[in-house]
């Protein structure tokens, strides 16, 4: 485990922003003058918590420029509603998509503000109808609101479920779409794809083989990278964080995590 103390420890992330794009990605900046591959996704995509991500090991790796579009926390929509980053994104001769859960995005039944996905705005009437005994006031985050929601009638949640993979699965498909450059699906976890069933603590959340396995035909390539229990069994250890970090870094990958999917892209993407 590493950390200093409150207010410590933490990797200095450089933050940076590319052109008008009003998302803060991880730094330093890149060069975009030059040939790059450009990686989205979410928080391990950004690297919290870890002195070096997967994005720039492969850099390191390949020698190949690489632009970590990486957003904790995000879902489909902080892209598709950033021209900026979307072009960025297209200039690349090759992109890798991190695959984000299903829960944050904007859909019939919620808001969720459109560069923060993870934050629940409001629930829209569709909701409220639905779920008329929950006060949804008291949410602030997408997850948590479901949680709460499959707790209260998990039959009335499965309604909100569908619709948010149907959102999800129309959405990527748009994102696909626009990048109009080879696309490398990744998923990146301690265990595949689901057949079904659902645990409200995976990450990515509600995204099940068949969602997977609709997209792959739009793609260049997928990437399914396991994460080894020897990694796993680290733990925090080579992480940085602050003593006030420490339970929100336990559930993120470390830095042998970040290593494997790292030797996987780079010998993919090399080809």
């Amino acid at each position: 485990m590493s950390f200093t103390g409150p207010g410590a420890g933490a990797p200095d992330y450089a933050p940076c922003r590319y052109g008008a794009s009003k998302l803060s990605f991880r730094g330093p900046a890149a060069r975009l003058d030059q040939p790059y591959w450009a990686m989205l996704g979410g928080t391990m995509t950004y690297g919290k918590f870890v002195e070096h991500a997967y994005p720039a090991l492969v850099a390191r790796a390949t020698g190949h420029t690489v632009v970590n579009l990486g957003i904790p926390n995000a879902g489909v929509d902080a892209y598709l509603g950033d021209p900026e980053v979307l072009a960025i994104a297209a200039g690349a001769e090759a992109v890798v998509l991190q695959i984000p859960g299903a829960q944050n995005l904007s859909n019939r039944y919620y808001r969720v503000h459109p560069r923060r996905n993870d934050r629940f705005l409001t629930a829209r009437p569709l909701l409220r109808m639905l779920f008329r005994e929950v006060d949804f006031t008291e949410f602030n985050f997408t997850r948590h609101m479901l949680t709460e929601l499959r707790r209260v009638s998990p039959l009335r949640f499965e309604r909100v479920a569908d619709e948010l993979r149907a959102a999800w699965l129309e959405r990527m498909h748009a994102l696909i779409e626009v990048l109009a450059v080879p696309v490398t699906l990744l998923w990146a976890g301690e265990n595949p794809p689901p057949d079904g069933g659902l645990d409200m603590a995976a990450d990515p959340l509600l995204v099940t083989r068949a969602m997977v396995d609709a997209l792959r035909p739009a793609t260049a390539a997928y990437a399914e990278v396991i994460i080894s229990a020897e990694a796993r069994a680290q733990g925090t250890e080579g992480m940085l964080f602050s003593a006030l970090d420490l339970p929100a870094a336990r559930l993120l990958p470390g830095p042998a995590a970040h290593a494997e999917v790292a030797a996987h892209l780079a010998a993919l993407l090399a080809r």
